[in-house]
């Protein structure tokens, strides 16, 4: 066929080159009158010319398009010779369908696979038939493509638009390929015994509650068929398939209520803290994610899950109840050891709490300033005033003279540059990076302390040096009064009242005036330390009182009440005002003073673009677990959220919606709507 359309090509290039030149050579003659043609040729002979000249070219295209067609079909026969008859059976070991449809969907055509498989459609509208091909046709595109099942089996479904040709490709075999390998993918887990220590003392392994808990966990592991195997006496290394895991999911872990209701008549309840690890192949790499997610559920407070998924954000299940407060002088002076031996080795060291810093934060950044000075370390508190609450600044203007200040603090622009290789940067009562003071300072630190008594967040600063997060504690302030008065340092660390007072304050503060729930005896008697170096309770007192416009604008927000579930309401402010951070926060505590109220969320906004969430519980209800699908984060029974670009209503419809999905998750029993029983 290739030599004949050659030789096509070339009658056809000879013809009208002939042509041309024929043309060419008239027009001279005729138009110069040579040898007088113009009187010898009549115009009637030109037009006679031209239209033999039409019917040869004619004639010779329609014989060309014979022939070419008698070639093509010569070339289909012996296709046809080839395939023919093997075609039908070359669609069936591939294991490919085809239909054809007509513009209303109805099958008109189905090859021999249909039949053998017995699925009938003909004269069937095939969107009826299976409507997850609706996408198909609504796309109108051949690229696009869909799974379904038929009679136990999937196919991979494409749809030719144009000709209404369905193309069915058999992929069961690949598909439980697929599913056989994700199932049986790795999940690697760890799990701690909370509060273990605590409740064994001495070599008494045999407590009748830790038998008991022992035992749950052996029998939940022999029953999710998970390999279990005992690293230290209160934790275990967890291994099983990916299947078992998504029954554990589906569960919702359910051996942590059993555990936490078995335990809970106890002096010092036990609970299970859990860090899983999935979704990578190596097995070293999943046991380090499980380690870290393992951590993140005990700083949180454990009786919690922490799920790593390798490449995706961390999930939460549990949490429910608080962080049981541990005494262990021991622990607090080899951690205050390990910082003090950190400050030494530092050429100078910057403190920081949170934006819109309060008492707690700039209390505990006073007591870790007075460490440093009894090391004799150059230390600076890094403050803006714009970005302090209101009675912070105006405890600060009224404590320290302006001399005093300027050895004190410093501003977040002449930090950045101070900070060096050699500078130790401590960071207090918060541990987001974006929630500081400076976030700047953060990405420029080499060495970077946290200390904190908030549940860890998944953002959380990377790497720190020193990681203390204990969210049994009620203020920042309580930690750092421990490791001033526990610390082995000797002549012991001197802390001027100035400083115990701002720090006494602190305490008043985050625990609510020793009401709040998670105030322990560590609360107390990190409040005798601070009156041990000569803290004036009236004084602290005096710094967190209200003024009479605040105090209003306290009772105008808790005016407007709502109660959308049983013991929990949501006040919203006035959405023309501004209000301090400090005053949403202390609507929410006079919302939790009213009797029968279990958990309160108060919206307001504190700048033109931010609105602010304060949620507090009476420690029934998880407000931390609340406040993070939102975004936030904080404590059991203290938590906040930030909104920016938002209204108020939009903010208040954000929290209903969470209400509504996990109310029940964050708390022991679930809790009916509004005007239900209980």
């Amino acid at each position: 066929m290739g030599k004949t359309i050659k030789r096509i090509k070339a009658l056809s290039f000879i013809l009208i080159t002939l042509e041309i030149v024929a043309l060419a050579v008239f027009s001279v003659f005729y138009f110069n009158n040579f040898l007088d043609v113009q009187t010898k040729i009549q115009p009637y002979f030109i037009a006679l010319g031209a239209v033999a000249a039409v019917v040869v070219n004619g004639i010779f295209i329609w014989i060309v398009i014979l022939l070419l067609s008698s070639l093509r079909q010569k070339t289909d026969l012996r296709a046809a010779e080839v395939i023919g008859s093997d075609v039908q059976e070359a669609y069936n070991f591939a294991m490919i369908g085809l239909a054809i449809t007509d513009d209303q969907n109805i099958v008109l055509w189905t090859n021999d696979l249909f039949k053998a498989r017995h699925i009938e459609i003909m004269d069937t509208d095939i969107i009826e038939w299976q409507p997850e091909l609706a996408a198909l046709r609504e796309s109108n595109s051949s690229d696009q493509g869909v799974k379904i099942i038929i009679n136990s089996r999937t196919y991979a479904v494409k749809l030719l638009p144009e000709a209404g040709l369905w193309i069915f490709k058999d992929i069961t075999d690949y598909e439980q390929i697929f599913n056989y390998s994700k199932e049986q993918a790795p999940v690697v887990g760890i799990l701690a015994i909370d509060n273990y220590d605590d409740v064994v003392r001495g070599d008494d392994d045999f407590n009748d509650v830790v038998t008991k808990v022992k035992n749950d966990i052996f029998g939940y592991a022999k029953d999710y068929g998970i390999l279990l195997r005992r690293i230290k006496d209160d934790s275990y290394s967890m291994l099983c398939n990916y299947a078992s895991f998504c029954r554990m999911l589906d569960d919702k872990f359910s051996i942590i209520d059993k555990v936490r209701s078995e335990s809970a008549r106890g002096e010092i309840p036990l609970t299970l803290s859990i860090g899983i690890a999935h979704d990578f192949p190596d097995v070293n790499k999943l046991n380090d994610l499980a380690n870290d997610a393992l951590d993140i559920a005990m700083s949180r407070g454990g009786d919690q899950v922490v799920v790593s998924a390798y490449g995706q954000e961390m999930k939460f299940y549990g949490g429910k109840s608080e962080a049981q407060e541990k005494r262990n002088r021991v622990k607090t002076r080899v951690l205050a050891d390990s910082l003090i031996s950190l400050i030494n080795a530092s050429q100078r060291v910057l403190i920081m709490g949170h934006a819109n810093m309060d008492m707690d934060a700039f209390g505990a950044c006073l007591g870790m300033k007075a460490i440093c000075a009894r090391v004799k370390k150059d230390a600076r508190i890094v403050i803006d005033l714009k970005n302090t609450e209101t009675k912070t600044r105006s405890a600060l203007n009224s404590t320290f003279g302006k001399d005093e200040l300027e050895k004190i603090v410093v501003n977040s622009k002449d930090a950045e540059d101070m900070i060096s290789g050699d500078t130790l940067l401590i960071v207090v009562d918060v541990h987001i990076p974006s929630m500081v003071m400076a976030p700047k300072l953060v990405d420029m630190a080499a060495k970077i302390v946290v200390i904190d008594h908030h549940r860890r967040a998944e953002e959380y600063i990377d790497s720190p040096v020193f990681n203390h997060i204990d969210p049994a504690a009620s203020s920042t302030c309580e930690l750092v009064s421990e490791f001033i008065r526990f610390s082995s340092i000797n002549p012991r660390i001197e802390l001027p009242s100035t400083y115990a007072t701002i720090m006494l304050s602190g305490i008043f503060l985050d625990s609510a005036y020793f009401k709040s729930r998670n105030t322990g005896i560590r609360t107390f008697e990190a409040a005798t330390i601070l009156k041990e170096y000569g803290a004036d309770n009236s004084l602290a007192d005096d710094f967190l009182k209200d003024e009479y416009e605040e105090h209003k604008e306290v009772a105008e927000i808790t005016d407007n009440l709502e109660t959308p579930f049983y013991g929990v309401v949501i006040a919203t402010a006035n959405q023309d005002r501004l209000y301090d951070y400090a005053t949403i926060a202390k609507a929410a505590n006079l919302c939790l003073s009213y009797k029968g109220v279990r958990a309160a969320f108060v919206i307001g906004k504190v700048s033109q673009r931010e609105i602010r969430i304060s949620a507090r519980s009476d420690g029934t209800i998880n407000v931390s677990l609340l406040c993070e699908k939102l975004g936030g984060g904080g404590h059991f029974t203290s938590a906040a959220t930030l909104f920016t670009g938002t209204d108020l209503k939009v903010a208040k419809q954000k929290i209903l919606m969470v209400l509504e999905s996990s109310l029940k998750e964050a708390t022991n029993t679930g809790i009916p709507k509004n005007n239900e029983e209980e």
